[in-house]
């Protein structure tokens, strides 16, 4: 296979906890350094697929404060000895609570401080790549998206899923916020784009915009 055949950015899905969210492995081709997006937990299932992938892990990235994508964020940062960044300082709040809410689900969890809140416009680097920072609230009020333009590809959390959208009854949750992200951040990057939701199967912003109950075009007339 030649050089100009492989593409910028490879991704992998890893599912943890028993929410089966999808912890993402991202990762330059070029350089093999990577980063997990959303290791919410089983980590030796997750350093599994690191190994695997023959990748070397140089941060940690989160979306948003919900346990099932960051209870073991701190934790993982810490063993690997990486920095962890996002999500945007609005969701503090949910990961302060880290440790209650794992508690409740029987699910370990552990509050942290990031080494960098994230906010819209920002950029962040995995290897020699670039992906776009893109704050979307609603789901939760500091939830960021990760958008990678060369590869045509998003990380998306719980924003958007095949079929549906992100839950907006959580404490400062909020629908109106969830659809204008969704319609006025995520649509305009393009109809092709393929992107990794928070649970689920992947799929493409054009498909969702033909098919999804919620945000399809035909939705809005």
């Amino acid at each position: 296979m030649s050089e100009t055949t492989i593409p910028p950015l490879r991704a992998a899905i890893v599912p943890v906890t028993p929410f089966e969210q999808n912890c993402s492995l991202v990762w330059c081709t070029k350089t093999m350094r990577g980063a997990l997006i959303d290791p919410g937990g089983d980590l030796p299932r997750l350093k599994q697929a690191v190994e695997k992938a023959g990748v070397t892990i140089e941060k940690v990235l989160v979306t948003h404060g919900h346990m099932d994508h960051c209870g073991m964020a701190g934790v993982l940062a810490r063993e690997l000895a990486v920095p962890l960044e996002g999500p945007h300082p609005d969701d503090r709040f949910w990961i302060e609570s880290l440790a209650e809410a794992g508690a409740r689900f029987g699910i370990p969890g552990e509050p942290f401080e990031p080494d960098r809140w994230l906010s819209d416009g920002d950029t962040v680097t995995i290897g020699e790549q670039t992906l776009q920072v893109i704050h979307c609230p609603g789901h939760t009020p500091g939830h960021v998206v990760f958008f990678h333009a060369p590869s045509r590809l998003a990380i998306v959390g719980d924003v958007l899923f095949q079929g549906s959208i992100g839950r907006t009854d959580f404490p400062r949750g909020n629908h109106q916020d969830l659809i204008d992200s969704i319609t006025r951040k995520l649509w305009p990057l393009g109809d092709d784009v393929t992107f990794i939701p928070g649970h689920g199967p992947v799929s493409t912003f054009g498909r969702e915009r033909l098919t999804n109950p919620f945000v399809a075009d035909k939705v809005f007339g």
